[in-house]
């Protein structure tokens, strides 16, 4: 199978919306509000402040993964540090390379912009995504997330 990787463009709202639905479900239980997502996925669309998407297509052309990269600046090292969000892989194309190639192409885009880091984080309880990012080399820092969630669910 061989893979290409595009920007996403608001003509692919739909499609990560319904990524971003299905990878809340399979590996949170969590379901999400299909109205709010489109809407928070066309505003990233529209604001490259925001992230950028990214699509990963068969040679075909069918849209089989998405993820969205978005920026930390690091005063400490004076560069950016890049974060993978929202990614998910359809079912019957994992386990092929998918992600790996994903993960490859969005790792040297990072390196050609001078990032000194590529950083995700993962539902402490979805194993299989760890795995999968142990296998490409990513490796679990020394770092705690904490938050305060400030908006009424």
């Amino acid at each position: 199978m061989s893979w290409k990787i595009e920007k996403g463009t608001k003509a692919d709202a739909g499609t990560i919306a319904a990524f971003q639905i299905d990878m809340a479900l399979e590996s949170e239980g969590t379901v999400l509000d299909r109205e709010l997502i489109l809407k928070g996925v066309t505003s990233g669309l529209s604001d490259p402040g925001k992230g950028t998407y990214y699509l990963l297509r068969t040679d075909s052309g069918q849209t089989v993964g998405s993820l969205l990269v978005t920026k930390e600046w690091s005063d400490w090292n004076n560069c950016w540090y890049w974060w993978i969000q929202s990614v998910f892989i359809s079912r019957e194309y994992r386990r092929q390379g998918a992600f790996s190639y994903f993960y490859e192409t969005v790792r040297r885009y990072a390196l050609e912009e001078g990032a000194a880091s590529l950083r995700l984080y993962v539902d402490r309880n979805n194993i299989k995504a760890q795995k999968c990012y142990q296998k490409v080399g990513m490796d679990e820092c020394h770092y705690l997330m904490y938050e305060e969630p400030l908006k009424a669910e």
